[in-house]
């Protein structure tokens, strides 16, 4: 009786018109491929210093909002005050963030800081503009804006898709928040 492994085409791993050889695994080197793309790609690591300040800016945010929501009321949950929902947000990112203070410094997948970190504090910038010129000139203007900023400058779009979902998103949201919601916001039209 013979105890060498059947070869040929209907062999285990057998490639037809060879004599047993393993066919590439394709799928296996693209992963490898895209996996190592994505590793340069990635911003540098930072230490546990970053996790902690991140947690430190959740929690002081979370703190703020609880503390500003409570001034709207709460109401109960048959009948929620304006501040209800605002105040269990806050209470979830305290909550959370107090969670990464405490176990933050043995996680190592923090990035560091870099120029790309500036962009969420930009579109914060630009959304405190639009809540102060959103009384003084209405609704449509500062949406609009709004939308230009952050879709052209903020996210890189060509010019051509900038303002045509620029303005159909501010379309969109006049018409749901005016004649779809009811909403008193101060508009131009």
């Amino acid at each position: 009786m013979s105890t060498t492994p059947p070869t040929g085409p209907n062999a285990p791993g057998g490639v037809p018109g060879t004599s047993g050889s393993p066919e590439p695994d394709l799928l296996a080197d693209l992963q490898a491929e895209v996996a190592q793309d994505l590793e340069d790609e990635r911003p540098p690591a930072g230490g546990p210093a970053y996790q902690v300040v991140a947690a430190l800016v959740g929690v002081a945010v979370g703190v703020t909002g609880v503390v500003m929501s409570l001034g709207y009321g709460l109401g109960s949950l048959s009948e929620p005050g304006a501040g209800l929902w605002p105040f269990a947000t806050s209470v979830l990112i305290t909550g959370l963030s107090l969670l990464l203070l405490l176990v933050g410094r043995g996680l190592d997948d923090a990035e560091a800081f870099t120029r790309s970190s500036l962009l969420p504090l930009a579109g914060a910038a630009t959304f405190l503009v639009m809540a102060f010129l959103l009384p003084v000139i209405g609704f449509e203007i500062p949406s609009f804006l709004l939308c230009l900023v952050w879709l052209r400058f903020l996210g890189g779009e060509t010019w051509r898709s900038t303002v045509v979902v620029a303005l159909v998103t501010t379309v969109a949201f006049y018409l749901l928040f005016l004649y779809g919601l009811s909403i008193p916001l101060p508009h131009l039209f």
